[in-house]
């Protein structure tokens, strides 16, 4: 009987540390723009080298307040369904002609019927055609491993399971993610990248729109 238990502890203690063992120690991506200053809503997400069980994508609201999106960028995992509640209290008319996602809602208020299904990787620019200063994002990643920066510029993730990824950065305004190489999450992951962004579809660093579209050139440069 005591044998019996000591096998049964033995066993609990080294599923306890193979658990512990196969996530990484941890995640940290600071992201600024080329001048220093830290971009707040930039996506940072790590897709894997090898065929892995990715999590079942979950359900995404994006809400229409003051005429605004809220929230203004969105990162979800590719086969996620997203819900656009208008609430306010003049009708909106949200669509996208995004090549990721195509879609038009027409002129209503409330909750739509059904939600939009986003089911191929890419960047999604929403609008509204009535509001022709309403605009946000919607990030699609073929990976279930994403965070997004803080106001301090700071994205981090204490979840990424141990495995060999290629790390991508993106913000508002630029047409594709930026590579930053592959990583090894068996060690502490830390980066910190500079974007040159500009002034991307007039949005500043701040993350606010400004009304103004301008032409750009974008890259990255990661430590």
């Amino acid at each position: 009987m005591n044998t019996m238990k000591l096998s049964c502890a033995s066993l609990i203690l080294l599923t306890t540390l193979a658990t512990t063992a196969s996530f990484a120690a941890g995640v940290e991506t600071n992201v600024a723009d080329s001048k220093g200053k830290p971009l707040t809503n930039a996506v940072v997400y790590f897709v894997p080298t090898q065929p892995v069980t990715n999590a079942k994508p979950k359900h995404v609201v994006i809400d229409q307040v003051d005429k605004e999106f809220v929230p203004r960028v969105t990162v979800v995992q590719t086969g996620t369904a997203i819900d656009f509640p208008n609430k306010d209290d003049i009708r909106h008319q949200v669509y996208s002609f995004s090549s990721a996602k195509t879609f038009q809602l027409n002129l209503y208020s409330g909750r739509p019927s059904a939600p939009i299904v986003f089911d191929k990787p890419g960047v999604v620019v929403l609008g509204c055609n009535i509001h022709d200063h309403m605009v946000a994002w919607v990030l699609s990643v073929d990976t279930p491993w994403f965070a997004q920066t803080d106001a301090k510029g700071r994205a981090q993730m204490s979840d990424l399971p141990v495995g060999k990824y290629e790390m991508l950065v993106w913000y508002p305004g630029l047409a594709q993610p930026v590579s930053q190489g592959q990583v090894d999450s068996s060690s502490p992951v830390q980066r910190s990248i500079q974007l040159e962004t500009g002034a991307l579809l007039g949005v500043n660093t701040d993350g606010q729109d400004h009304g103004q579209e301008h032409d750009h050139g974008s890259h990255a440069s990661g430590s």
